[in-house]
């Protein structure tokens, strides 16, 4: 990870899709939490998992589905979702689409 620090960056620009990928970049890394940019080709996600801390997603460009605990939500382009900790989530890209991850530890 590159100091990107005091630099004007646009974050849909900052990460790039790649054919049938998930990419992932961490913009921040802290001891109280993280930031990190995803581009979800279409079709691609992350299966169920659990986190121990809350995550915000604000989708950045295109559509996805986000599912907490059993229940679906399509969220789009300049929408957030709250994804609450210890509760079983997943993402799948509806179309392509670019996030980022805001991870708060505490």
């Amino acid at each position: 990870m590159s100091d990107i620090t005091g630099q004007v960056i646009g974050l849909k620009d900052f990460i790039e899709y790649q054919e049938g990928s998930v990419v992932s970049k961490e913009v921040i890394r802290k001891d109280t939490g993280t930031v990190t940019l995803f581009a979800f080709d279409q079709g691609q996600g992350l299966s169920e998992h659990t986190a121990p801390y809350d995550a915000m997603v604000y989708l950045l460009e295109g559509k996805g589905e986000i599912t907490i605990s059993g229940k679906s939500f399509m969220v789009k382009e300049g929408e957030m979702i709250i994804m609450p900790a210890n509760e079983p989530h997943a993402l799948k890209a509806v179309e392509r689409f670019k996030m980022m991850l805001v991870m708060i530890r505490s």
